[in-house]
C-alpha cells in the first residue's frame, strides 16, 4: 500500500481533512498537520511532510494551504522532493508524466474540493514517462547534490 504524507496549515485544514477522509480507504495517509484552524506557519507542515517523502519513508504527499505556493515552496526546500500546484488537471498530470514530482500541492481559497480530489486521483494514476524527461529530472537531482 503507498503510504501518502499530508500537511497543512489553518488554510487549507478543511480540504486536508476531507482529503485524508478520501484516502483513506486506499492508501496509507500520515498526516503532519495542522490539527485545526488556528492561525499556524505553513512552512512547519509543508517541510515535515516533505522530509517524509525526500527520505523515502512516504512515496508522495500531498500539501494544501490558502493558495498553495508557500507550502510548496516550502516542500521544495528538502532533498528529494519535486512538488508542484495542481491547478489543473493537465498540470496534475505533467507534473508526474515529465517532472516526475512526488508531491502535490493545493489551494483551498481557489479551488474546489472536487477539483482537488480530482486531481489527487489523476497525480497519483499517472506514471513518470522518463525518456528525454529523465534527463531534465536528473539534472535537477544533480543540483541538490
Amino acid at each position: 500500500m503507498l503510504k501518502i504524507a499530508i500537511g497543512s496549515d489553518h488554510g487549507g485544514f478543511a480540504y486536508k481533512e476531507a482529503i485524508k477522509k478520501y484516502l483513506k480507504d486506499k492508501y496509507e495517509v500520515i498526516d503532519v498537520g495542522t490539527n485545526d484552524e488556528n492561525s499556524c506557519h505553513y512552512p512547519q507542515f509543508g517541510i515535515a511532510a516533505a522530509k517524509l517523502v525526500g527520505s523515502g519513508q512516504c512515496d508522495f504527499g500531498i500539501l494544501v494551504c490558502t493558495s498553495g505556493e508557500g507550502i510548496m515552496i516550502s516542500a521544495n526546500k528538502v532533498k528529494g522532493v519535486r512538488c508542484a500546484i495542481g491547478y489543473n488537471d493537465e498540470v496534475s498530470a505533467l507534473s508526474r508524466q515529465h517532472n516526475n514530482a512526488n508531491m502535490i500541492a493545493f489551494g483551498q481559497k481557489f479551488m474546489s474540493l472536487d477539483d482537488v480530489l480530482r486531481r489527487i486521483n489523476i497525480f497519483l494514476s499517472t506514471d513518470f514517462e522518463g525518456g528525454r524527461h529523465a534527463t531534465r529530472v536528473q539534472m535537477i537531482i544533480d543540483e541538490e547534490k
